[in-house]
């Protein structure tokens, strides 16, 4: 396993490998767990070259506290990429991927952005795009993966590839649980042993959504999900959406012919976690 920090380096590197092999991106912000290693091994499926970046993004942060508390475990991420056959690993300072002072770009994605996250983290998507986009131009990959528990990121990634005609193949892979089905997250790293408990009843709620939608209109599921997880004191409902899942609407009324998702955002003990699945 290669570890790179300069991104000259990385490209010249990059550019003796690029016309004769195929190259797969798992672009992360650290504090690695099995959900990032499932996107390694696909990659490692699929591609010549799996390629892993560690960067904490701090133009995706609206919270300040919330990047400087965003969990750094560079040397078991280094231990488990190694334990997984990656091949590269990108670790760069932000002076190596911004000028300074760099000015975050507005992007516009058909509206997506404008719900779920979007609605309560401005500029979140903005600062998510603006980064893939340099990594993207940086390693040119041909294969560039990314995890369905941020469906909406998911999403807004493949349209950012769709609007400038970039040649990357997107693949979304499946959310890996834990035993009581929470979605592994690197911020579940800073929840309590009690918490994890409380996290649990996350999806057991989503669960019952994808049973019932066909047969309780979207307005009561909704409702009564929210209650149910509100019950817990330590439990704080963001928003939990029925969508579509091509355009990220919220719907209040079951649609034979739509694709849905129900989406949720929770904070539990200050710790922000999101969730979906798919209906």
């Amino acid at each position: 396993m290669i570890i790179f920090k300069e991104k000259k380096k990385l490209a010249d590197y990059i550019a003796s490998k690029i016309n004769s092999h195929t190259i797969g991106l798992t672009a992360t912000m650290g504090a690695l767990h099995e959900g990032h290693i499932s996107l390694i091994k696909e990659s490692k499926k699929k591609c010549d070259i799996s390629i892993c970046s560690i960067f904490i993004n701090p133009k995706q942060f609206n919270n300040l506290n919330d990047f400087i508390k965003y969990p750094k475990t560079t040397e078991s991420d280094l231990k488990l990429l190694e334990e997984s056959k990656c091949d590269i690993v990108y670790m760069p300072k932000s002076e190596d991927l911004y000028e300074k002072n760099e000015k975050t770009i507005k992007y516009e994605f058909n509206n997506l952005e404008k719900y779920l996250e979007g609605k309560y983290r401005p500029n979140h998507f903005n600062g998510v795009a603006m980064i893939i986009e340099k990594l993207f131009k940086l390693i040119r990959p041909t294969h560039a993966f990314f995890g369905e528990k941020d469906l909406q990121q998911l999403l807004i990634i493949k349209q950012l590839v769709k609007k400038n005609g970039i040649d990357i193949r997107i693949v979304g892979c499946p959310t890996i649980r834990d035993k009581k089905g929470l979605a592994m997250s690197s911020r579940n790293k800073l929840l309590s042993r009690n918490d994890q408990t409380y996290s649990a009843k996350i999806y057991q709620q989503l669960l019952k959504c994808k049973k019932n939608y066909t047969k309780t209109s979207l307005r009561d599921l909704k409702k009564n999900a929210i209650n149910n997880l509100s019950k817990s004191k330590k439990i704080e409902v963001e928003y939990l959406d029925f969508v579509d899942i091509t355009t990220l609407k919220p719907k209040i009324i079951f649609e034979k012919n739509t694709k849905y998702a129900v989406c949720i955002a929770v904070n539990i003990s200050g710790v922000r976690l999101i969730d979906n699945i798919i209906l």
